[in-house]
């Protein structure tokens, strides 16, 4: 099974934000743990991560084919992005939203999220873990506990 695993803007500076929302391990810490996970669960992953919108959307058009689904923070993208939202709708793989903070306990603009309708799921607030539970869905998949 091969599952993108796409970051959107800013998950680049993780470990030089906030770390009060976003905690101190840096996006390589991510990576690490994101493509460790997958060997563990036997998943193919491919990981992904741009500031720029249109770059987000060519990586989801050129690799969802041959793929089986979709793990994306899309940071900021997340309230307003339909370009985004419709390059992923238009793979017609599941996919999982998730966020390193509880974007519902935020300000009120990042209480919507116009990818959650189009996904399977939303896990936000849990750190990196999320990111984890999102590849242990993915791999259920496979097994049939889902």
């Amino acid at each position: 099974m091969k599952i993108l695993v796409i970051n959107g803007p800013n998950l680049n500076m993780l470990g030089n934000r906030d770390d009060s929302i976003y905690g101190t391990k840096d996006y390589a810490t991510l990576v690490d743990m994101v493509q460790k996970k997958g060997e563990e669960l036997g998943l193919n992953v491919k990981l992904f991560q741009s500031n720029h919108e249109g770059e987000l959307i060519d990586f989801i058009q050129n690799n969802a084919n041959g793929s089986d689904g979709i793990i994306i923070n899309p940071g900021a993208l997340t309230h307003y992005s339909i370009a985004l939202r419709d390059a992923l709708s238009d793979s017609k793989l599941k996919i999982v939203e998730v966020h390193i903070s509880n974007i519902h306990a935020r300000e009120q603009f990042r209480h919507i999220s116009v990818i959650a309708p189009i996904s399977e799921g939303q896990i936000a607030g849990l750190g990196f873990n999320g990111f984890s539970y999102a590849l242990e869905y993915f791999k259920d998949l496979t097994t049939g506990k889902n």
